[in-house]
C-alpha cells in the first residue's frame, strides 16, 4: 500500500485499539467501510492485531486471521507462563535473584489476557549467575540462541518460547546516561512478597525503566505504536497512584523528561479519542512508519546522524561499521577480544555476513547511504 492509503487505515487501527483499551463499542458503520486485509496487515506492523481483534468483535465484524492472531497470542502467553513458572521454580532452588520486565508484566496490565502481544518473556537475572542460568535453561528443555554476547542471553524452547535473560538492562554500547543510572539497578528493586528471590519495580520506577526502553528503540531503530497504548494503559490504571513529580525528577536525570512528555502525551490524545494531525506531526510519522521493532533504515539514518550527518556522518558511520571500538568487539566478539592478534579480521568477517545471511540488511543500509 502506498503511504497515503497506510495513513487512513493507521487511522483505524488507532480508533479501534482506542475502542479495544477503553472497552467501547467501534462505530459499527464505520468499520464496515474498512478493508480488513489492510487493517491486518497495518495492525501486524504495530504488533496490535491481537488488540484489534477484541474491538471487531464487539461489533462481530472479525475475521479469520484476526481471529487466529488473538488464539496465537493466548496461546504463546499461556505456554510461556507455564515456562517462567518452571524456571522460577529452579531460580529459587538455586537462590538466583530475577524480575520480570517490559510484556511480561504489562499484558497483565491491560484489561483481558491476549490484548497484549509478546514476542518474547523478558527477565533481568544476577548477573554472577549467568553460567548457572544457562544450565537451568538447558535443564528444563531449552536451547542456547545467544550466551555472552550484548546486555542480555537468549534462549528458545519449541513451540514458541522465546526467554531473553537480562544480565543488565543497558549496556556500554547504550545512551550513556541511561547505562549510567541502571548500572546498580539491584538497589532499585522491591523484594517480592510470596518467594524468595523474586524482585519488582515500584509502579513508578517501572514507567520510568518502559519509557527509557522506548527511547532507547527510539533513537536507534524506531518504536511502534504499541509502546503508545502501553503507556495509554499504564498511565489509566496507575494515574491516581503515580507520583509524578518522582518520576519527572528521574526522567531529568536520564535527560529524556521532554521526550517523555512527547510520548505520553501523544499516547493520551491518540487513545482517548483525541483529534492528531497526521500531516503535520513528524514525532508521530516516525513511529507510525517504524513498527513494533524500528527499522533498518531509521538506525542508519539515527547514527548518520549521531556522527555530524552528511558526507562526513555518512563516511564516519561506514568507517565505524568496519573499525568498531573495543567495548563493542569485547561484547560480540569476545573471542577475537582475548586473541587480539585476530583483530584484522573483523572487517572480513563483516563483509562476509554482508554477502550471506545479511545480505537484506545490507542492501537497506547501503540505499540508505545513498539517499541524499
Amino acid at each position: 500500500m502506498n503511504r497515503n492509503e497506510y495513513l487512513s487505515i493507521i487511522k483505524e487501527v488507532i480508533y479501534l485499539c482506542g475502542c479495544a483499551v477503553n472497552d467501547l463499542m467501534p462505530d459499527k458503520s464505520r468499520v464496515e467501510q474498512i478493508d480488513l486485509d489492510l487493517l491486518y496487515k497495518a495492525s501486524a506492523k504495530h504488533s496490535l492485531d491481537s488488540l484489534v481483534s477484541f474491538a471487531l468483535e464487539k461489533v462481530k465484524m472479525s475475521n479469520e486471521r484476526f481471529t487466529e492472531s488473538r488464539g496465537r497470542t493466548i496461546r504463546k502467553i499461556a505456554i510461556l507462563e507455564i515456562n517462567k513458572d518452571l524456571l522460577f521454580e529452579q531460580l529459587e532452588k538455586e537462590k538466583i535473584w530475577y524480575m520480570p520486565l517490559k510484556g511480561a508484566v504489562l499484558k497483565d496490565v491491560y484489561q483481558f489476557i491476549g490484548m497484549r502481544q509478546m514476542s518474547d518473556y523478558d527477565i533481568l537475572i544476577d548477573p554472577s549467575r549467568a553460567e548457572k542460568l544457562r544450565d537451568i535453561m538447558l535443564g528444563i528443555g531449552f536451547r542456547v540462541e545467544v550466551y555472552g554476547l550484548g546486555s542480555h542471553d537468549i534462549y528458545y524452547k519449541d513451540p514458541v518460547s522465546n526467554f531473553e535473560m537480562h544480565r543488565e538492562l543497558f549496556g556500554t554500547q547504550h545512551d550513556s546516561k541511561l547505562y549510567e543510572y541502571y548500572k546498580d539497578v539491584k538497589s532499585r528493586l522491591i523484594k517480592d512478597q510470596g518467594n524468595n528471590y523474586g524482585f519488582h519495580f515500584s509502579n513508578e520506577d517501572f514507567y520510568i525503566y518502559n519509557i527509557a526502553h522506548s527511547y532507547k528503540h527510539f533513537i536507534q531503530n524506531g518504536v511502534g505504536l504499541r509502546s503508545l497504548v502501553d503507556v495509554y494503559v499504564f498511565i489509566n490504571k496507575y494515574k491516581d497512584q503515580l507520583d509524578f513529580e518522582y518520576i519527572e525528577k528521574e526522567l531529568t536525570k536520564l535527560g529524556i523528561k521532554d521526550w517523555e512528555h512527547q510520548f505520553r502525551t501523544l499516547a493520551l490524545d491518540l487513545f482517548s479519542g483525541g483529534s492528531v494531525d497526521f500531516s503535520d506531526d513528524p514525532f508521530l510519522d516516525y513511529i507510525i512508519f517504524s513498527g513494533t521493532g524500528g527499522t533498518i533504515g531509521n538506525r542508519v539514518k539515527n547514527d548518520v546522524e549521531k556522527l555530524g550527518g552528511g558526507t562526513k556522518g555518512k563516511l564516519k558511520y561506514v568507517f565505524r561499521r568496519f573499525f568498531i571500538p573495543m567495548g563493542e568487539i569485547k561484547q560480540f566478539y569476545p573471542f577475537i577480544y582475548k586473541h587480539k592478534i585476530l583483530l584484522p579480521l573483523i572487517p572480513f568477517i563483516k563483509v562476509a555476513r554482508a554477502l550471506t545471511v545479511g545480505r537484506k540488511r545490507a542492501y537497506v543500509m547501503i540505499k540508505q547511504l545513498l539517499k541524499k
